[in-house]
């Protein structure tokens, strides 16, 4: 389980699950801050009159809430559901399963030398996540500069590495992002051919959903890497005036 130090802040999103529901309330376990716990009011569920809150949440399930109000005093949290759209669950998700990938390095490191998760998160993870925000930057950080690593011990150092460079190596990702692209012109069908060019020129798969609906997709070990690109292009396509309706958002 993704562990963090210290608390979120108001307006952040937290994966959190759901252990009890009483009638106007959810209450929860935050998933990445084992030692707080959170509270989802009736009128924080949807977007619309709430009858029955369980028709809407579950016991056991997970869900990503946005953080409304945190009491360190307390360790409580009040959070949202309906104030989290597609785009912010998407993006939490995809956050949460990276900083999964950076703890499981983590574990296998500290077993290779007899130590638990909880020592290493005691003797390395905590400082790490004060400096760089979580381990998956860190770890990020260390394959683009090696360098990095220095920051550890030596004996750290030394049985991180090989699982950095394997574990990195062996995943393989899969970016996909919808495309709305539209042109009204009497050659508009050149025009969206000659844009999407854009992606097929940088080793994107274009896949004809519906009209002016398009899937691109691309398999790589550089998932933000790219993300990024996906970004540069399609500004690009935006800049060239080819199309009168285009827009672009990475999807799971």
């Amino acid at each position: 389980m993704v562990r963090k130090i210290g608390y979120p802040k108001p307006g952040d999103f937290v994966i959190v699950t759901v252990d009890e529901i009483t009638e106007f309330a959810a209450w929860c376990k935050l998933d990445e801050y084992p030692h707080l716990r959170g509270m989802i009011h009736v009128s924080e569920v949807a977007g619309r009159w709430v009858r029955n809150i369980r028709e809407f949440v579950r016991v056991g399930k997970q869900y990503v809430a946005k953080v409304m109000k945190v009491e360190p005093d307390r360790n409580f949290v009040s959070l949202s559901l309906k104030r989290v759209n597609r785009f912010n669950e998407r993006r939490k998700w995809n956050e949460y399963r990276r900083d999964q990938r950076a703890e499981k390095i983590l574990e296998l490191a500290a077993e290779s030398i007899g130590k638990s998760l909880d020592q290493a998160y005691e003797e390395i993870g905590n400082t790490i996540q004060e400096k760089y925000g979580s381990l998956a930057n860190f770890f990020e950080e260390a394959l683009e500069d090696e360098s990095v690593l220095d920051e550890l011990d030596e004996k750290w150092k030394n049985v991180i590495k090989p699982f950095l460079e394997r574990m990195i190596k062996e995943k393989i990702f899969e970016i996909k992002a919808g495309v709305k692209a539209i042109s009204l012109k009497s050659n508009g069908v050149d025009m969206i051919k000659k844009a999407l060019g854009n992606f097929g020129k940088a080793g994107f798969n274009v896949i004809y959903i519906a009209a002016g609906k398009y899937l691109v997709r691309k398999k790589t070990q550089d998932p933000k890497g790219v993300e990024k690109e996906l970004n540069k292009i399609a500004e690009k396509i935006k800049k060239s005036k080819l199309l009168d309706d285009f827009s672009l958002e990475v999807i799971e």
